[in-house]
């Protein structure tokens, strides 16, 4: 809401809350994530695929003679995405550029109040309760773990 208050547009503010996710939810919303944004601008409808990429260097020549990529190794691992996407969705749609100190007044301030992610997101995966660990038993309103 601060986004929008200060002049920002939706997507300056889903912006905002994504860089406020890396702080407070960062198992959700993360720097080291990938992204996908689909955006109405009010005329025509854009879609985003900020995925992973692979890196630079890696050529079709590096993975010749494999079926696969192996699944536990460096080589399984993409580039982020997702710092790209709120610079692109900032640059193409917001109101702000995504450098303006607005976007990053949030997670500052929950820095600064050292700002405590939810209990459940600190435990270890195998600390967590029963519950949060099944699809089929869905959390809902606020979590009570925390």
């Amino acid at each position: 809401m601060a986004m929008l208050m200060r002049g920002g547009n939706a997507v300056d503010a889903a912006v905002a809350a994504a860089m406020a996710l890396t702080v407070v939810e960062p198992t959700g919303c993360g720097i080291g994530s990938d992204a996908l944004a689909i955006v109405w601008d009010g005329s025509e409808l854009h879609g985003l695929n900020s995925s992973g990429r692979s890196p630079a260097a890696w050529t079709p020549a590096r993975f010749a003679g494999r079926h696969a990529i192996p699944q536990l190794d460096w080589e399984a691992v993409t580039v982020p995405g997702a710092v790209a996407a709120w610079a692109k969705l900032a640059h193409r749609f917001g109101r702000m550029p995504c450098r303006h100190p607005d976007h990053c007044d949030t997670v500052a301030a929950r820095g600064r109040s050292a700002w405590r992610p939810a209990k459940l997101c600190r435990m270890l995966p195998a600390e967590r309760p029963r519950a949060a660990c099944r699809r089929d038993v869905p959390l809902r309103g606020s979590c009570p773990h925390t």
